[in-house]
């Protein structure tokens, strides 16, 4: 209980700045006592120039105060000591380098807790409690320990500044508005900041729509990654099952090849079979013939006699050889035959090659690019296109630099080719159109058909699969002298636009789009076509019997 009341007293004898016993304690006109290092020290502070309050209740003296030592609180001190007394023991955050210390306290720096923007002090816990005891501290604003309380404060007029001018977009002090920023459009700094408020209310409800956005994009890339890596996968897997078909079959048919030689080797050699017995009789008749050769060298008349053999024909004919031998060529049909495939084979394996790397390369999830609006924006993607001789039907004719198709009466020397239409007046180009593609087309006559259509269109007779627009391996614009017609599938679309002898034709293989164009002056859509494209497309002409078309070089 006598350590309880020793701690009591020393609270009532310590000064509240520093903490400590009292020093040649004073005593102010509020009634708070300090030492008067202490409250001097305060008051000849930069923050408190001008400024002579009690750094406990607050009260504000219109003159500073006179210090006169109290003699009689000092022997108070002096004589609590001799008794044993000590400074209470603080239980105190004392303040680091980045922390902001309290501008009350002297001595060792406490840290601030609270910030004051109306008295722009920062104080401890202890140099804080007045504003939450006294009423006059009640209005005031706290907020955390800040170090730039000074910035509060005009540096001009020494005045707090709590008036934003909005000509000059700063804050300053109500004698600015007087002078500097006279006439100025100025409100209240807590005015300007509602509305500040609002704006960046709604700057950040914009910015949290936009992390919300790219969120769901970032996961729906994320899901394209994955979908992605599961298709390649999957073609992989399949392009690999396929491809070891294909090495499979022709692993066989080679081994094929090899027991159908063979085995024609073997009867072929059976049939000569006979030379081994031919062989043996030379052996017989060269041994003979040396016996014959020896006896006539005998000199002895009756040893000759003696030896001499009876009459023996030779059996079989003595004529010559009735064998007769074909020229020799043997297996070299099949090596011909061998190569021959071969070659028609690579020359497949080439074509379609090329057709899977562009199948590879068209890949493509996002979005394509907006179509042109623009006649320059379209000729960004033009195309040389030139027709292709093997598909011509023979009574079209090929011009300048087999960009012009016309009819004629009689067939042209075209060769014997697949390829060839020989119903339709029709003729494909050389090239074939993925990605991006921009042509044109200039006509003359009663009728032409522009068309895209798939390599593996039908080029014999007359049914529907073979003419353009009339099956679902074609789109067709047909131009008649005033009206034009669209055809896909055998379905007839009327489409409605001006007349021209020009036609543009745009194609983007890959968004799936297929648009045409009536050209004069300037561009107008005719009509577009929204699907799916699974194979690279080639541009194809019809013409009437009275007509030709030409694709025009526009680059």
């Amino acid at each position: 209980m006598a350590q309880q009341g020793n701690q009591l007293d020393s609270v009532k004898f310590c000064c509240s700045i520093c903490l400590d016993l009292l020093k040649d304690p004073v005593t102010i006109p509020c009634g708070h006592n300090y030492c008067m290092n202490c409250i001097k020290t305060c008051w000849d502070g930069k923050s408190h120039i001008g400024v002579h309050s009690c750094p406990q209740c607050r009260e504000t003296f219109t003159l500073r105060p006179v210090l006169v030592r109290n003699s009689m609180l000092a022997e108070l001190v002096e004589e609590m000591k001799k008794t044993g007394l000590q400074a209470a023991p603080a239980d105190l955050c004392y303040a680091g380098p980045e922390d902001v210390t309290c501008d009350v306290c002297t001595g060792r720096q406490v840290k601030a807790v609270k910030s004051c923007l109306v008295c722009l002090v920062s104080y401890c816990e202890k140099h804080l409690q007045p504003h939450y005891d006294a009423p006059a501290f009640k209005k005031h604003q706290l907020v955390d320990p800040s170090k730039k309380l000074q910035e509060n404060i005009c540096s001009l007029h020494h005045e707090v500044m709590k008036i934003f001018c909005r000509t000059d977009q700063q804050s300053i002090c109500y004698l600015c508005t007087m002078d500097e920023h006279k006439g100025h459009e100025t409100v209240s700094a807590t005015a300007e900041r509602r509305e500040k408020q609002k704006e960046l209310e709604v700057s950040r409800q914009q910015i949290q729509q936009r992390i919300q956005d790219r969120e769901k994009d970032v996961e729906l890339l994320q899901q394209e990654v994955k979908n992605i890596n599961v298709s390649a996968d999957k073609s992989v897997e399949n392009s690999e099952k396929s491809f070891n078909v294909v090495i499979r079959l022709l692993q066989k048919r080679s081994s094929d090849m090899k027991q159908q030689v063979r085995s024609q080797q073997e009867q072929e050699v059976s049939r000569v079979k006979d030379l081994q017995e031919k062989q043996q009789e030379i052996t017989d008749l060269k041994r003979r013939e040396a016996e014959l050769e020896k006896l006539c060298h005998t000199e002895d008349h009756n040893q000759f006699l003696h030896n001499y053999p009876s009459p023996s024909p030779l059996s079989g004919s003595t004529h010559s050889s009735s064998i007769q031998i074909r020229p020799l060529r043997y297996f070299e049909d099949v090596t011909a035959a061998v190569s021959e495939t071969t070659d028609k084979l690579q020359d497949l394996l080439r074509e379609s090659w090329t057709n899977i790397s562009l199948s590879v390369a068209e890949v493509d999830v996002l979005l394509s690019e907006p179509e042109p609006k623009t006649r320059d924006g379209f000729l960004k993607y033009s195309r040389d296109i030139t027709l292709d001789p093997n598909t011509a039907h023979e009574q079209l004719l090929l011009s300048n630099g087999n960009r012009k198709v016309t009819v004629m009466k009689e067939n042209q020397s075209y060769s014997s080719h697949p390829d060839r239409f020989n119903y339709w007046f029709q003729v494909l180009s050389k090239q074939s159109l993925t990605g991006r593609c921009y042509w044109e087309v200039e006509w003359r006559g009663r009728a032409v058909c522009v068309a895209v259509a798939y390599k593996n269109i039908s080029r014999k007779g007359n049914s529907n699969d073979s003419g353009f627009g009339h099956n679902n391996k074609c789109w067709t614009l047909r131009c008649d002298t005033d009206i034009y017609t669209f055809w896909y599938n055998n379905i007839k679309t009327r489409v409605s636009g001006p007349p021209s002898s020009r036609v543009g034709v745009f194609l983007d293989h890959r968004a799936g789009l297929l648009s045409f164009y009536s050209v004069s002056e300037t561009m107008t859509l005719l009509h577009t076509v929204q699907t799916t494209f699974t194979q690279p497309l080639h541009a194809g002409l019809w013409v009437d019997g009275s007509s030709s078309a030409q694709f025009v070089n526009v680059k």
